[in-house]
């Protein structure tokens, strides 16, 4: 069913936008998450970005069918909110596998570890599928005359990549920063849930009733998962601080060490692999070597760990 009136086509713009944002967010918040843990080697972002690919494939070959057979604005506003509640409980749920692979990794069980970065991607399948769906699906619904196929099709797709565009350096250079990766995800798909909310309210505002839940029980989840630190410090010692910087993840821990009680070492696994030390500080003052490449508070102070500030 076509959408007629100029505010629903200008709606469904804004729509197709904030979709188009919140997929490569959650790609590149998504090599955060998996870099934290595993590093950020080619073969990671190898991974990552086939993955997308695949998952975005079949989003348009199954958002084009979909459209065909049930072309109202009901059923692409509940699947805008779909995609963005399982791209919010997506990194939440993964939250939990990547202790274990944190685990894994220190303790070189390639095992857990490989299984462990399989599980995490495979999460993201069903969110990134969806949103796929969103531009074919657009175009359905914005298409009124045949003969506008090509003009509608192209407007939606420079729409989509727009967004994808903010969507690319926004969590890069913004939000992930300032914080942290979940939250990153969570804001996103905050954002997608209240324009789909807004549309299909206009739409069917029974059906929005029906899906209300969702953010209630995101926020929910969100809060209980975020509590503590994103990744155990390796054993023997202490977790210090963590964060994520514009470059990558970083944790501070104390060395349990009776000659020299503020022995630290530095973990940068994003930058460095896995667990790998960039330097340790003998006294509180820290190694100069490496100050520049940590927050001033997390080498000169004692700092305490902030609940969810990690990834």
């Amino acid at each position: 069913m076509p959408l007629t009136s100029t505010g629903s086509r200008r709606y469904l713009y804004l729509t197709v936008f904030t979709a188009g944002m919140t997929t490569l967010a959650v790609e590149f918040s998504a090599s955060r998450l998996l870099g934290s843990v595993f590093g950020t080697s080619n073969l990671v972002w190898a991974n990552i970005i086939g993955l997308i690919l695949l998952y975005l494939t079949a989003g348009y070959f199954i958002g084009g069918r979909w459209a065909d057979r049930s072309p109202y604005p009901t059923t692409f506003y509940r699947l805008i909110i779909w995609g963005a509640f399982l791209s919010g409980l997506a990194p939440l749920v993964a939250r939990p596998v990547l202790h274990a692979a944190a685990g894994a990794v220190a303790t070189l069980d390639a095992g857990v570890a490989l299984g462990s970065f399989i599980a995490v991607l495979v999460l993201f399948s069903v969110p990134v599928t969806l949103l796929g769906c969103v531009s074919p699906f657009a175009i359905r619904l914005a298409l009124r005359d045949v003969r506008d196929a090509g003009g509608t099709a192209g407007r939606m797709y420079a729409i989509s990549t727009l967004g994808s565009l903010i969507g690319t350096f926004a969590p890069v250079l913004i939000l992930i920063p300032a914080v942290g990766t979940m939250r990153t995800f969570l804001i996103f798909a905050a954002l997608l849930m209240a324009v789909g909310f807004g549309g299909l309210v206009v739409a069917q505002r029974r059906a929005a009733l029906q899906l209300a839940w969702m953010p209630v029980a995101l926020a929910v989840l969100a809060w209980l998962a975020l509590e503590g630190p994103f990744k155990p410090a390796p054993q023997g010692t202490a977790l210090l601080y963590e964060d994520d910087s514009a470059y990558n993840y970083i944790q501070v821990v104390e060395v349990d060490d009776p000659a020299d009680p503020m022995y630290r070492t530095r973990y940068l696994p994003a930058q460095r692999g896995p667990g790998h030390p960039l330097g340790v500080a003998p006294h509180a003052r820290g190694d100069r070597r490496h100050v520049g490449l940590l927050p001033r508070r997390a080498v000169f102070q004692r700092p305490t760990v902030r609940p969810g500030a990690g990834p």
